[in-house]
């Protein structure tokens, strides 16, 4: 394990879930971290948890990764001694509704692709030009098991996981010959607000999506993370796919009752 002190790391979709539990390990870690979300009230709460257990350095960005002016914006006026990013993780991302293509809310695929996808893309764009000029870095973008199956209702859903897992291997062969790691952490089924989201707040349906079963956690995911951060020099982690130990594929989940 090699030591991140002193680094800072950017999360994304930081407020919750498995973004926040990232912020947190990271923190034990002594790292500086910029947390960024929509909401900057549920950001404060997970900054202070931080702050009053590690003494963390905690910067914080009100931000909506959808929107390009904004996430451009926001980086661009982080203050000199925050600009130099070592490590990005592109968490933000979201699910909605498992409707069949041809019955499918365009106005959920547009939430998913341009979050999933172009919300990715944008802060990567954003930070990694930096991370090439000063010769280090490292990018960890959180895929999902759906980008590699496909799950009935899934089709757009796992056409973004599918890009966000393209774009992790194209960008590594981007950055050849640069000591700039790139990796991919891609979840099974991990217990957090995402089938909540999923299914616009009907809870009872979030909750059949995990019932009689032991999920993964978000710790579980943000402790990969981490190891993927710490690892020497010479390692990277490409692809690391990590299923629950009651999950076969994306669609066998052994339930109890």
């Amino acid at each position: 394990m090699v030591s991140i002190e002193k680094q800072t790391v950017v999360i994304t979709g930081a407020s919750s879930g498995i973004g926040a539990s990232c912020a947190k390990m990271f923190a034990k870690e002594g790292v500086s971290l910029i947390l960024a979300a929509r909401r900057r009230d549920k950001l404060e709460v997970v900054a202070t948890e931080i702050k009053q257990a590690y003494q963390s350095k905690v910067y914080l960005l009100e931000v909506d990764v959808r929107e390009r002016g904004e996430v451009e914006k926001s980086f661009a006026s982080l203050p000199e001694s925050w600009r130099n990013i070592d490590i990005l993780v592109n968490n933000a991302g979201l699910s909605r509704g498992l409707d069949k293509l041809q019955e499918g809310d365009i106005q959920n695929w547009e939430e998913m692709i341009d979050t999933n996808v172009k919300g990715l893309l944008y802060v990567t764009r954003s930070l990694l030009p930096g991370m090439v000029e000063r010769n280090q870095g490292h990018i960890i973008n959180i895929g999902s098991i759906a980008g590699h199956q496909n799950y009935p209702g899934g089709n757009v859903y796992c056409a973004t996981k599918a890009a966000v897992r393209a774009l992790s291997e194209g960008l590594k062969m981007d950055l050849f010959g640069t000591p700039i790691r790139v990796s991919s952490v891609d979840p099974g089924t991990v217990e957090t607000n995402f089938s909540n989201v999923r299914f616009r707040g009907d809870t009872e349906k979030a909750k059949r999506v995990y019932q009689g079963m032991n999920p993964l956690t978000p710790d579980d995911i943000a402790e990969i993370v981490v190891f993927c951060a710490t690892r020497p020099s010479n390692v990277n982690m490409s692809e690391v796919l990590v299923l629950a130990t009651d999950q076969s594929s994306a669609t066998m989940v052994n339930r109890q009752k």
